[in-house]
């Protein structure tokens, strides 16, 4: 141990997370439990704010339809894949999922595999703590699978469910642990965020109590289910608020009900959903007269990558901010990773941002240190904003910038609220330079 690590670990044991507020001081974690995503280049993750629900089949595009603007949701969950999914999905094909977010819907991605061999229940397909984290693999593998093929794209969150389980097996408490540390890895390794469906007595128990352990990577999201009739996201009674604590959770707090609007009765279980939901793609159009530049980077010096004729149809992914272009800066990431100036697309705005139904581009990664302040600017001697970030909240990075140097990088982290942070506390790709698919601010 170094004489450093020695230092931040007497002034932890005597005050709490004062060691973590001494710039240059505290040191990166190692790979677990904050491990990084490797997004792709048409990437970004998307954020769901409000009530949702989930029915076992996912319902029509009609039935959705009448629901939208009548009903108190704006998100819908679907089982999209794992071999212990118990209901047919013959709405649920990339027709459907492209025409459910032009609704105006959020996804919220749900893979039942394998379960834990203590597990309450009847589901046949189990694991152990002796293959747990092969199951955990695997069906992080086929979750990355069924997720593309259905057109949900890289930075989307995906949850697998871990059903209510029997905690005085520890061996089995072990298992639960290894197969969502696996997962995890592999939806990271694909360029997915990484979240769990877990039970407030079982899994979000032992989770909870693994957060910052070393043997495991923790999950991005926790979904908790607990049928008390209370939406709140805080004060949960088996998780302390500085987990999991911005944008990554979602409550299951009333079970199996029928609820109708518009006329269409479905029967679900509601949720509050503050976290990591599907990216979809979004189509619009060329609407310049002449043929349109697809760039590197958001920016016209940026080299050309591709050109679109007028009136060419685009995959739109996330809007970033870049160079400003008539009367706009806002620029469009599309599914190959370029970017095209929005000023020339057919999205809802030609000024700003098209917040109600394009996401922000943003690359979360978990934060690396117990406490890590938030600055008005890339340096250590701007002004602190007062809304500090804990170990394993995500940072949603927009883009990077040089500034002053911490630990080992001069990078520095813009994030979705305008805040900064050092990339040296930020569990992205590098911790010295810049990390790819993030792109450089402005």
């Amino acid at each position: 141990m170094s004489a450093a690590q020695m230092f931040l670990r007497g002034l932890a044991a005597c005050g709490g997370s004062l060691a973590l507020l001494v710039a240059g001081l505290a040191l990166p974690a190692a790979a677990e439990p904050e491990t990084p995503v490797v997004y792709s280049s048409g990437s970004t993750a998307t954020r769901a704010n409000g009530l949702g629900f989930d029915a076992c089949s996912a319902p029509s595009l009609a039935a959705l339809g009448a629901w939208r603007g009548t009903s108190p949701y704006g998100v819908v969950n679907i089982y999209f894949g794992g071999n212990n999914r118990g209901c047919a999905q013959p709405n649920l094909t990339p027709t459907w999922v492209r025409g459910a977010v032009a609704a105006g819907w959020k996804l919220l991605p749900t893979y039942f595999g394998y379960q834990p061999t203590c597990m309450f229940g009847n589901k046949p397909n189990r694991y152990n703590a002796g293959n747990a984290t092969a199951r955990g693999s695997s069906d992080g593998a086929d979750a990355v699978a069924q997720a593309q093929a259905l057109g949900v794209l890289s930075g989307s969150g995906l949850y697998a469910d871990v059903e209510n389980y029997d905690r005085t097996d520890g061996p089995c408490r072990t298992a639960v642990r290894r197969y969502v540390s696996a997962w995890t890895k592999t939806l990271h390794a694909a360029g997915y965020l990484a979240g769990v469906y877990v039970h407030q007595d079982s899994g979000l128990r032992d989770l909870s109590e693994s957060y910052n352990w070393s043997a495991y990577a923790r999950a991005d999201a926790v979904w908790m289910a607990r049928w008390d009739g209370d939406p709140s996201l805080t004060n949960w009674p088996t998780a302390p608020n500085s987990q999991w604590s911005y944008y990554q959770r979602a409550k299951q707090y009333q079970g199996d009900h029928d609820e109708t609007h518009g006329g269409v009765t479905i029967n679900i279980d509601s949720d509050s959903v503050r976290a990591p939901v599907a990216t979809v793609a979004r189509q619009y159009t060329v609407t310049s007269s002449t043929p349109l530049n697809a760039r590197s980077g958001p920016s016209s010096s940026s080299p050309v990558v591709r050109t679109y004729a007028p009136g060419a149809a685009l995959s739109v992914v996330c809007q970033g901010s870049g160079q400003q272009v008539g009367p706009t800066a806002v620029w469009d990431r599309l599914t190959n990773g370029a970017w095209v100036s929005d000023r020339y697309v057919s999205t809802p705005s030609g000024t700003g941002f098209s917040a109600s139904v394009l996401p922000r581009c943003t690359y979360p990664g978990q934060v690396t240190v117990d406490l890590v302040n938030a600055r008005t600017g890339p340096g250590a001697s701007y002004p602190t904003t007062g809304s500090p970030l804990r170990r394993g909240a995500l940072a949603y990075v927009m883009c990077q910038r040089a500034g002053s140097r911490v630990g080992t990088t001069a990078v520095w982290d813009k994030l979705r609220n305008g805040s900064w942070v050092s990339d040296y506390y930020v569990s992205n790709r590098s911790n010295t330079t810049w990390s790819s698919r993030v792109p450089r601010c402005p």
